[in-house]
């Protein structure tokens, strides 16, 4: 069965792929079906807000099952900042290096002790307009001081789990502790449970 992933980032489809392809469902990324242009405004406040909108929106646009996550990092010491404006925390047109730069600037001066964070991931999975699932992840950790290791993406090289990043583990590694394995997890016992109820 085909499951439409809301997002252009190549990285989250790999991840969607390798956690709900067991199940029987093919993993299609957006631009295979959506127009280049279409994009969905994330007006939301919460993680849980921005999923719900990305995956209804391309439920609508193309009336096929759609699965969006939003996710962002929260640092205590900022506040809880970049949270839902992780991907654009140093502004619309930058990318991860830029976002990365800007953190560490802003976490300079912040004492060890309270470099305290967070990942957090809000999944939504639309099946029809009134059904809809919803799951949440979170993965505790702290910010680090400079970048480490060459794998994950966005703030992965700054978010220490323990005495490694995210960026220094692999794909299954990441997965078992993350805060999108932890929510697709959700989703795969969630969806196990649909399947069955067939």
């Amino acid at each position: 069965m085909k499951l439409i992933l809301a997002t252009k980032n190549k990285h989250k489809a790999e991840e969607f792929c390798r956690i709900l392809s067991p199940l029987g469902w093919q993993v299609i990324p957006q631009d295979e079906v959506c127009p280049p242009d279409l994009e969905i405004e994330e007006t939301g406040s919460t993680f849980a807000e921005n999923a719900f909108l990305k995956a209804m929106g391309i439920y609508r646009a193309t009336g096929l099952p759609t699965v969006a996550d939003d996710s962002g990092l929260c640092v205590d010491a900022l506040g809880g900042a970049p949270g839902v404006y992780s991907a654009r925390y140093a502004g619309e047109g930058h990318n991860s290096d830029d976002n990365n730069k800007k953190l560490l600037r802003e976490m300079e001066h912040v004492p060890d002790e309270k470099r305290t964070a967070r990942f957090v991931c809000a999944i939504c999975a639309v099946f029809g307009e009134g059904d809809i699932l919803r799951c949440e992840g979170a993965c505790e950790g702290t910010i680090a001081r400079c970048l480490h290791g060459q794998n994950g993406f966005g703030y992965d090289p700054l978010f220490m789990v323990g005495e490694r990043s995210f960026a220094e583990l692999d794909g299954a590694e990441k997965d078992a502790i993350s805060h999108r394995g932890r929510a697709l997890a959700a989703l795969y016992e969630k969806m196990k449970s649909r399947k069955e109820e067939e």
